[in-house]
């Protein structure tokens, strides 16, 4: 499982560490940037862990680090027991790196290209099982210059798997690639950590973390703010219940313990100041008296309702009862689970600042604060 922590890890806990690790562009100061601020995680051997966030919440960046493409400014990293970037002769020949673009040339054929890339390997693969790996093998024959967009891709993946590693890094691996081309991906991936790779990945395509996912962590301006298993993320988020209400609906809508009500502004315009409220954890609309607390109150002008719930049963079963009792009907109704969609927009959405000034996301893991370095206090003060 990924843990993530609030100080330096145990190095032998996993295949991966990091304990409070920063990455930072420029000088110390406003003058620089933090791309990393202070992650820290384990993930064990055989665990595909997905990375996702917006662009430039940092990804690359960590990527960089643990592949050992760049030194961190701050904290600790450790790839199979090692540091990557102090000890990368040690550690490149035990992992494969995937990066966002390759550079074969493009006279090589397929079959050439993955050759000649075998002979700067200890151990290779077999050429034709590599490209097997990645469903390459019946373009063997063609110049990489022919090659659409997506073959690259898959030419990339080949090359990342050819050295049998034992970590795999792959940098948004499916980008470009047709819907069979990624799944014929998806199961390559399968079947190298089912035989125990450990594979971190990043990638936009949430259903890819879903469904390849055993952990994964989403990050936001610097830091991972949530993370689990895919059920576990989703879980956090509320299940959502929408209807639409007749205009002069005669009864208002009841209380609705847990869950929480939202409700448009023309839904206000017709029954202002006429909710019955409620208390509680829910939290529901206050706008011009229309009820706060557990969901519930207002009445309705043909507006749409938008109830969410962490027991999405519990929720929808009262919802139905009450319409019955009243003989309203709900129109449009439509009830589901939260989405790793979700879960990720509501990360995307927040405005929280990470510089001590705004206080944490919902579910955030705080991380320590990084010391100044000596001269960082002279900076501010000049």
């Amino acid at each position: 499982m990924l843990e993530v922590m609030n100080k330096d890890v145990d190095e032998k806990a996993g295949v991966i560490t990091a304990g409070n690790l920063w990455r930072r562009y420029g000088p110390v100061g406003r003058r620089g940037h933090d791309a990393v601020r202070g992650v820290a995680f384990v993930v064990p051997r055989g665990c595909l862990f997905a990375l996702l966030g917006t662009n430039g919440a940092g990804k690359t960046s960590l990527l960089e680090v643990l592949e050992g493409l760049a030194r961190p400014s701050a904290g600790t990293v450790r790839v199979l027991g090692r540091d990557p970037f102090r000890d990368r002769r040690l550690v490149r020949p035990r992992i494969g790196i995937m990066l966002q673009s390759g550079a074969f040339p493009a006279d090589l054929t397929v079959a050439e290209a993955i050759r000649a890339w075998a002979g700067t390997l200890t151990s290779p693969r077999p050429v034709d099982e590599a490209l097997e790996l990645a469903g390459m093998r019946d373009r063997a024959g063609i110049r990489v210059r022919q090659l659409s967009g997506g073959e690259r891709r898959r030419l990339d993946f080949a090359a990342a798997v050819l050295g049998r590693p034992e970590v795999l890094f792959l940098d948004e691996p499916t980008t470009g690639l047709d819907p069979q081309s990624r799944r014929a991906t998806w199961d390559g991936v399968e079947g190298l950590v089912t035989a125990g790779t450990t594979v971190p990945l990043t990638t936009h395509y949430l259903e890819e973390a879903e469904t390849l996912a055993d952990q994964l962590a989403i990050m936001h301006r610097g830091r991972i703010v949530r993370t689990g298993t895919p059920a576990e993320v989703v879980a956090a988020q509320p299940a959502r219940i929408t209807f639409e209400l007749d205009a002069g609906l005669p009864v208002e809508l009841p209380e609705f313990p847990g869950a929480r009500l939202h409700l448009t502004e023309a839904w206000f315009g017709g029954r202002k100041g006429k909710g019955k409220g409620g208390s509680g954890d829910g939290g529901g609309s206050d706008s011009d008296g229309s009820g706060s607390g557990d969901g519930g109150g207002g009445g309705g002008c043909g507006s749409g309702v938008l109830l969410t719930t962490a027991d999405l049963q519990r929720t929808l079963t009262m919802l139905l009862a009450w319409g019955d009792r009243n003989g309203v009907r709900l129109r449009n109704l439509n009830a589901r689970s939260a989405s790793l969609e979700e879960a990720f927009l509501a990360v995307a959405r927040s405005e929280v600042a990470v510089d001590g000034s705004g206080g944490s996301l919902p579910g955030e893991v705080d991380q320590p604060g990084r010391q100044a370095r000596p001269d960082a206090a002279a900076e501010r003060a000049a």
